[in-house]
């Protein structure tokens, strides 16, 4: 007997399209990064996607995600709006920064068991692996062969009642090149990553993205 969520599981169809950013579409062209006219940064993978705060009426920041494969009734998976698209065609662009694609994005939760749960059941994504880091625990789900990573992200000390997207890692051909492109006044000195043998750097608050954004060499 099949369930639907099942299926999805045994094919792994879900796929994440794009994440949806209220924020400045200039300020992100300025980082060296191409844009359609409607705002569509195109990156191999999951794109992102530029809209106005004032004509959304939202905070800045990651906002919502699209996605394709699942159940198209879905408004929300975790309590993150979610819009269900079909699955986009590629759309090749060159960016000055040297952007390929999204790492990861990052979600904040006061509760890593039910968030990692709700995503898995709408995605058929299964979670891979916790790890805990004194008193931050972090969850890891991989959606669709070969997408992007989500990490769950709960921390002892925060009891907020919902998750949230908190900030996402572009990574890019050349991370020195990129940094040197953007200079100090932007992003910060690249430093080891977590992952073994990559390296990292954060795009400054000041700059105005509106979420936070890290750059992570391939």
């Amino acid at each position: 007997m099949s369930d639907g969520i099942s299926d999805r599981m045994a094919t792994g169809t879900a796929r994440v399209e794009w994440l949806t950013i209220a924020g400045d579409i200039d300020t992100w062209r300025s980082l060296g990064l191409s844009a359609t006219d409607d705002g569509l940064i195109p990156l191999f993978g999951t794109a992102l996607r530029i809209v106005s705060p004032e004509a959304e009426d939202v905070p800045a920041g990651i906002v919502g995600w699209a996605l394709s494969g699942i159940d198209d009734t879905t408004t929300s998976v975790a309590g993150l709006a979610t819009t269900v698209v079909e699955q986009l065609a590629p759309i090749f662009a060159t960016h000055s920064l040297g952007a390929r694609s999204i790492d990861h994005v990052v979600v904040m939760t006061g509760d890593l068991e039910s968030t990692t749960g709700d995503v898995a059941l709408a995605t058929g994504c299964e979670l891979k692996r916790i790890r805990e880091v004194g008193k931050i625990r972090q969850g890891f789900h991989r959606i669709g062969r070969g997408g992007l990573i989500v990490e769950v992200v709960q921390h002892e000390d925060d009891d907020r009642s919902a998750a949230e997207f908190w900030g996402l890692v572009i990574i890019v051909e050349d991370l020195d090149e990129a940094c040197a492109q953007l200079g100090t006044d932007r992003v910060g000195e690249p430093k080891d990553a977590v992952q073994p043998g990559r390296r990292i750097a954060t795009i400054r608050p000041s700059v105005g993205l509106g979420t936070a954004v890290a750059l992570m060499s391939a």
